[in-house]
């Protein structure tokens, strides 16, 4: 009863570690500390899979636990599979919808539209009126007239001021919501219409909220999924 939270937790692994098993259960290990000591243990946790090489089945809500210590990962909604692979592949190519807002942090930005044929070129068209060229590398996979949502992460829209243009981009005015700096990076929350997204910038320089910025999306970053069976198109 004298032991912290975390020396329970050790004791806990100690205890099943020393019988041997073929293969061990967390069941969301480090859910009840401290954002410090999470990461303490999860580290822990890593380098005692390493040395013992054995199996190790690891529930857990947080997704950054399970891409820093999983081999391979399976991700479920309301009790069914939605996709398995490896972080890496969880990230770069996510199967569904859920995936793609699961998987990263902060969560993937997530834009409902509908395909337009305007000039022979295809849009998306978000219900607040914009028009995005749809990404080349998708042409062939839609339909005029498709309900879609089109997502990117915060890296891949960039405000230009700080950060270079892609060679394949859109890009748009918006006003800055709020900033949070974080030393090594910077978010920017700010609108696509009336959709509020977050931006991501590497450079330490300081951007005030109400601040007029340029955006450039990275169009052959931009992950399309069908509204109707929120699957990657």
């Amino acid at each position: 009863s004298q032991l912290s939270g975390g020396q329970r937790q050790r004791v806990a692994m100690g205890r099943a570690i020393v019988r041997r098993p073929d293969a061990f259960l967390f069941d969301e290990p480090l859910s009840n500390l401290d954002a410090k000591l999470r990461t303490q243990m999860r580290t822990e946790i890593k380098k005692l899979h390493q040395k013992l090489k054995t199996t190790v089945i690891y529930v857990t809500h947080d997704q950054v636990e399970a891409m820093t210590l999983a081999d391979r990962i399976v991700i479920m909604k309301d009790g069914v599979i939605e996709q398995i692979g490896t972080p890496l592949d969880l990230f770069e190519k996510p199967a569904t919808k859920f995936v793609a807002t699961f998987i990263g942090s902060p969560s993937m930005n997530m834009i409902k539209a509908t395909i337009i044929n305007q000039s022979g070129k295809l849009f998306m068209k978000t219900e607040d009126g914009i028009s995005v060229p749809a990404p080349q590398n998708k042409i062939n996979s839609l339909i005029e007239g498709q309900i879609i949502s089109f997502g990117f992460r915060a890296e891949d829209i960039v405000p230009l001021k700080f950060g270079q243009k892609p060679s394949n981009s859109w890009s748009m005015h918006s006003k800055v919501n709020l900033a949070e700096p974080l030393g090594t990076e910077t978010l920017i929350f700010t609108n696509l219409g009336h959709t509020e997204i977050v931006s991501r910038m590497f450079t330490p320089e300081l951007v005030n909220s109400n601040d007029e910025l340029e955006f450039a999306l990275n169009l052959d970053r931009t992950y399309l999924f069908d509204d109707k069976t929120d699957l990657a198109i």
